[in-house]
């Protein structure tokens, strides 16, 4: 654990996303995207065998963050990573990814891909420092307000 979740006094634990984690985790969708999911795409990904969606647990069951991926043969897509702004830029976020990349690697997926703003520098940061690349852009993909998506790929295989 980072020096800042030992002086927040939480010790986030990441596990599978459950039904009763719905409501905290549409706050944190709501809160950190301007054109959320609905919650019934997010309710449907729970349980799905071909999706990873996890969340990162803080203490009094307190969700902190999620992440959504899915996969299909060799190659997956992260849908969604988003942290409570409250618990921003304490490692939540990086701990959320590697978890992601981790399972890709133990299931044999060998390239990972995501779509972020280009306006989202913090998060274009993360996924760089963890080997993603852009790899193409995608023209006017985002809405409110109208923006384009920078698609970043990330080859698992070289980290076997």
């Amino acid at each position: 654990m980072t020096q800042e979740f030992m002086e927040r006094k939480t010790n986030p634990w990441i596990r599978p996303a459950a039904p009763g984690d719905i409501d905290q985790i549409m706050e944190i969708e709501q809160a950190s995207f301007s054109d959320p999911w609905q919650r019934r795409s997010l309710v449907s990904l729970i349980g799905n065998s071909r999706v990873f969606f996890a969340v990162a647990e803080g203490e009094a069951a307190r969700i902190l963050g999620y992440v959504t991926a899915w996969f299909v043969l060799n190659e997956g897509e992260i849908g969604n990573l988003a942290v409570d702004p409250q618990w921003r830029s304490l490692g939540i976020g990086s701990a959320l990814l590697d978890e992601v990349v981790s399972h890709s690697v133990e299931h044999g997926i060998e390239t990972l891909y995501l779509e972020v703003r280009d306006s989202n520098t913090p998060a274009r940061r993360l996924y760089a420092s963890r080997g993603f690349v852009e790899i193409g852009r995608r023209k006017r993909y985002y809405r409110q307000p109208v923006e384009d998506a920078i698609v970043l790929q990330c080859r698992t295989v070289t980290r076997r």
